[in-house]
């Protein structure tokens, strides 16, 4: 097991690698170029300089969150071919300078959803939020509320540009549903997979956040079938998702157990989002973010670690989604403290599965 945590470069983030390095048991960050327009090539000059930046603090960077894939290559549009040969192009840059994973997502238009960016706990803390009732009736609407609440931050998949004509967005995928989705997907990972095997780089697909329709966009990665038809649909080790706690377990109906044990049994998760959530009312439509301590939320963290762990699973994790607490001020979901606080708990939880399966072999 690999411990990492997400860092959104000098210019953008509130933390610096010389904290992240003080966080026992993290070795690593996960960055990514956020000034380059989704579609285009990642040149190795802008990758070199990104991480030569994270290994002079002696951290690596094997692990990249996102290389984004643009909206022609999800709705099949006229450049859909010309990104995938960038995105090929991107994939052995990064390859060169030992990058060994890439997460990315398939969701139309919109990368993930929360109604509340600072919704306040009884403890004094903030966590963000998701209210099924509260969404905005129009994209349009929404994109103003979560711009208003994002504290000043870029938050990503959240990018002014690409939504600037959010009209059109929605009418590229008017005539897209599940199943040409599907079909799209497939027809990227066809076409990039190989170049994955050719140079030791695993895909790490992102599964829908929320895991439920929104604005009737179809969704295709909510659901433990539809994690396994992604895997088979191109048998390869290269062709993984990332096993996002948080995200699939909104969707009440998913047996979170059963899908880590499943997935991980078929090597298929290189990439660990380790993330609680509380529902917050008996339709378990609504919920918060939650510390990572299993009794503090509504997701058996120990569980899903347990069964990693007897499927002998070595692969990258990070604390996804912290809540913000002792006055800390910063990027929705990513400070500090609570996340180093989630990455001292979960490294108990490896150590001692770990060690139970060692004394009981």
């Amino acid at each position: 097991m690999k411990m990492i945590f997400r860092w959104f470069g000098a210019q953008e983030d509130t933390i610096t690698l010389e904290q992240i390095k003080q966080i026992p048991g993290v070795r690593g960050v996960v960055p990514a170029l956020f000034d380059i327009p989704v579609g285009e090539v990642w040149s190795e000059r802008a990758i070199k300089n990104m991480l030569d930046e994270i290994h002079q603090a002696n951290l690596s960077a094997e692990v990249i969150e996102s290389v984004n894939i643009s909206d022609d290559i999800k709705n099949a549009g006229p450049l859909r071919d010309q990104h995938i040969a960038n995105y090929q192009t991107t994939i052995r840059n990064l390859s060169k300078y030992g990058v060994k994973v890439i997460c990315y997502n398939f969701m139309p238009i919109f990368d993930w959803l929360r109604t509340d960016l600072a919704y306040p706990l009884s403890d004094g803390s903030q966590a963000m939020a998701y209210f099924k009732d509260e969404v905005p009736q129009t994209a349009e609407e929404l994109i103003g509320d979560m711009e208003t609440a994002s504290n000043g931050f870029s938050l990503p998949g959240w990018e002014k540009e690409r939504l600037s004509d959010i009209e059109s967005l929605f009418k590229k995928y008017q005539q897209i549903d599940n199943q040409q989705l599907f079909e799209n997907l497939v027809y990227f990972l066809k076409a990039i997979i190989p170049v994955c095997e050719e140079v030791g780089v695993k895909m790490a697909l992102h599964p829908d956040d929320p895991s439920y329709p929104l604005f009737e966009l179809p969704k295709i990665v909510s659901t433990e079938t539809d994690l396994l038809r992604i895997v088979h649909a191109v048998d390869s080790p290269a062709n993984g998702i990332t096993l996002c706690t948080g995200s699939l377990g909104s969707n009440p109906e998913n047996d979170l157990i059963s899908i880590t044990e499943k997935l991980s049994h078929l090597d298929r998760i290189p990439f660990l989002h380790l993330r609680n959530i509380k529902f917050m009312d008996p339709q378990k439509q609504n919920f918060h973010e939650a510390s990572h301590l299993t009794a503090d939320g509504s997701i058996d963290m120990y569980g899903v670690i347990h069964a990693l762990v007897q499927n002998g699973w070595d692969g990258y994790v990070r604390p996804d989604h912290g809540r913000m607490i002792w006055g800390e001020d910063g990027r929705p979901g990513y400070g500090l403290y609570d996340r180093a606080l989630g990455v001292a708990y979960l490294n108990g939880l490896f150590e001692a599965e770990e060690k139970n399966k060692k004394d009981e072999a």
